[in-house]
């Protein structure tokens, strides 16, 4: 009997997937650079791998398969589009690869999300059971198509329009397992649900359902927002292949010399603590980044893969989390982490900076708010700019007293570190979203822009 077990990385928005095929064996579709947690799953359920299996060339993390191919000695199947340079089996649409006795997963050329786009059909004594669609059909939407950059937007968006129409005839009750989702930018909004089935996506997803292509193109193209920058590079590295780890590095201690010679060579100091702590006292030039789900995502936007990175980290933070995030986006420039924390930075002589956390009755100057342009329209505080997050390295900030703000103070606690490292000295972060301000002060917030 065949289960699909599926991962998911919450902060990456990217679902990989474990097919448990019934006779000891098991094939990957789109895993993470360090699958672990499949690995694992793989012992409990005494089955082997045998196959790896990518839909595109993922700009959003790092592929794990090249490493599962040259090191486990699984095969690795991606599409013959992909032009990938590390050892692999090509396949073309409609190619049959028969994983199991009388199972075979069936490549659909889909392009759109990328021009080497396949989706995979699994059947089962040649039924078809699932649907494993990469960034093409998702639960409730639909992959962007503007991540080969601007000009190839509209002409892939043309692409995914017929990429779709390849499954209308399939069965109702095939289950779709999408490898991007909620929380995921390789995506239009959509749903926090991560599966579906087909007969689901008809009557529920509406850019699905539209049946004129011109009118798909138009409705696809105007729901993009922004994305991180590190997307321009990832896709070069996966076909390139990433630099093979058999174990997840660790990072190595530092004292508060070697991180000050650090940041006087120009590397970077990113500050993972909760921000109640960043607030407090923190190294000057430091960029707050608080370590949580999304850590990676605004790591990759507002750093350089090229810039070593020094960290502060709380004792009861998980440094192989941090670790692994930043490995799973290409950032491999690891110098350390400080050990005893600003403690021991203060203990050395140093000083610390502070940035004031501000309850929403004390919301007085100019309000930057630095959510999703799609966050701000749903609700903002009256006469508060929207400068999101990725754009405040490269956005004048207004002169005068600054009041930074997101939905709930990491991204802004991030915002002003960035400000305040750019000698704008007179910033303060809202301890809370729109809507803690909205309770506490009684005021409605504002939609649209």
């Amino acid at each position: 009997m065949i289960n699909v077990h599926d991962f998911v990385d919450e902060g990456l928005g990217h679902s990989s997937y474990l097919i448990h095929l019934g006779d000891g064996t098991a094939v990957l579709i789109d895993p993470p650079r360090f699958p672990t947690a499949h690995r694992s799953l793989a012992e409990r359920l005494d089955v082997r791998i045998r196959w790896t299996f990518d839909t595109h060339s993922h700009a959003d993390y790092i592929t794990g398969s090249p490493n599962l191919a040259t090191r486990d000695g699984i095969t690795f199947v991606a599409p013959a589009a992909s032009h990938l340079a590390t050892p692999h089996h090509p396949i073309h649409d409609a190619d049959r690869v028969d994983v199991a006795d009388a199972i075979t997963l069936t490549a659909i050329a889909t392009p759109g999300h990328t021009p080497d786009h396949h989706a995979y059909l699994l059947t089962d004594h040649g039924r078809p059971v699932g649907l494993f669609t990469g960034g093409s059909l998702m639960v409730g939407t639909i992959g962007r198509t503007d991540l080969c950059g601007p000009d190839l937007a509209v002409p892939l968006a043309h692409n995914m329009f017929h990429s779709l129409r390849r499954f209308d005839d399939l069965p109702d009750d095939v289950a779709v397992h999408p490898t991007h989702g909620s929380g995921s930018f390789c995506s239009a909004p959509g749903t926090s649900q991560r599966t579906s089935t087909l007969g689901h996506e008809r009557t529920t997803n509406p850019l699905f359902a539209i049946r004129t292509e011109d009118e798909f193109v138009e409705r696809l193209v105007a729901g993009f927002g922004t994305f991180p920058t590190y997307f321009a590079r990832l896709p070069g590295v996966n076909r390139l292949g990433p630099r093979r780890y058999d174990t997840l590095p660790r990072l190595q201690p530092l004292t508060a010399a070697n991180v000050e010679e650090h940041q006087a060579n120009g590397g970077v100091v990113v500050d993972a603590r909760p921000i109640i702590g960043f607030a407090g006292g923190h190294l000057p030039g430091s960029i707050s980044n608080t370590l949580r789900p999304t850590f990676a995502s605004w790591l990759g936007w507002l750093t350089t893969p090229d810039q070593p990175i020094a960290f502060l980290l709380d004792t009861d933070q998980d440094p192989d989390d941090l670790v692994r995030q930043c490995f799973d986006i290409g950032y491999e420039r690891l110098a350390g982490a400080l050990s005893g924390g600003v403690e021991a930075w203060t203990a050395a002589g140093l000083s610390v900076g502070t940035i004031a956390l501000v309850e929403p009755h004390a919301v007085t100057a100019v309000v930057v708010d630095v959510r999703q342009a799609n966050e701000y329209t749903t609700g903002h505080l009256p006469g508060a700019v929207n400068v999101e997050l990725g754009q405040i390295p490269t956005t004048p900030i207004p002169a005068g007293p600054v009041t930074m703000m997101c939905g709930h103070g990491e991204r802004a606690m991030t915002a002003a570190s960035l400000v305040a490292a750019g000698r704008h000295g007179d910033v303060v972060v809202l301890d809370g979203g729109p809507d803690t301000w909205s309770h506490l002060t009684g005021t409605p917030l504002v939609t649209g822009r």
